[in-house]
């Protein structure tokens, strides 16, 4: 990743709970000038700060199920509004079904634009529960660690401001089974979607952070 990027894409970080979508997000915003647009955290929000939305969506989420379509298309629709993403932007954990692919395509046409490039992260099942079942994350601050590959310097406490982590109710075992379920019924069907449009690519979401991103930018370089 050394030699600059050719500047914003439209890109849709793609894959299964838990494969690292958010965190690879965050660290290609730079190299690609374009935001990070995360419809999980916009709904951590809604249903921590208690609003319609929020009221609607803790239930649903708590149970490992999908937000229904018409609500997370109306805030991604919003979100993608704004001038910042008018260039390009990073879009994690969404569309989750062919309904909100649908949604996106026609958000984007009404503004004059399309998806680039949809990339899958793939990581095996058993990996995924690991990942999850160990996270853990400051309520205060955002910050994440995982009790095996990222502990926080104290037991249970964040490092950066001090704030007593905790786990995500929707990252418990048993949850997270529920959560691969169904993605596998409800979700999975977007890929082909994305494919028999040829704008999907596949990428190993295994390894470190660093070693993912370059793989992502190379397959995203590889198809503009």
């Amino acid at each position: 990743m050394d030699e600059p990027s050719r500047g914003p894409v439209r890109l849709v970080l793609f894959g299964a709970p838990g494969v690292g979508k958010g965190t690879q997000a965050q660290g290609l915003q730079k190299w690609f000038g374009a935001p990070h647009v995360s419809t999980g955290d916009m709904l951590r929000a809604a249903i921590r700060e208690g609003t319609p939305l929020g009221k609607q969506a803790r239930a649903v989420v708590e149970r490992g199920e999908l937000v229904p379509d018409a609500l997370v298309s109306a805030l991604v629709a919003e979100r993608l509004a704004q001038p910042d993403v008018r260039e390009g932007f990073i879009l994690d954990g969404y569309p989750r079904t062919v309904r909100q692919a649908d949604d996106l395509d026609a958000a984007l046409k009404g503004r004059g634009s399309a998806v680039d490039v949809v990339v899958n992260l793939e990581v095996p099942p058993a990996e995924i529960v690991e990942r999850l079942a160990g996270r853990r994350s400051c309520p205060a601050c955002g910050a994440v660690y995982h009790v095996r590959l990222k502990p926080p310097k104290a037991a249970d406490l964040c490092d950066a401001c001090g704030g007593r982590l905790t786990q995500r109710l929707d990252d418990a075992p048993d949850v997270v089974q529920g959560r691969l379920r169904v993605y596998e019924a409800q979700t999975a069907p977007v890929l082909e979607h994305y494919r028999s449009r040829g704008l999907l690519v596949d990428v190993d979401g295994r390894g470190t952070p660093d070693e993912v991103a370059a793989r992502i930018v190379e397959a995203v370089e590889r198809r503009r």
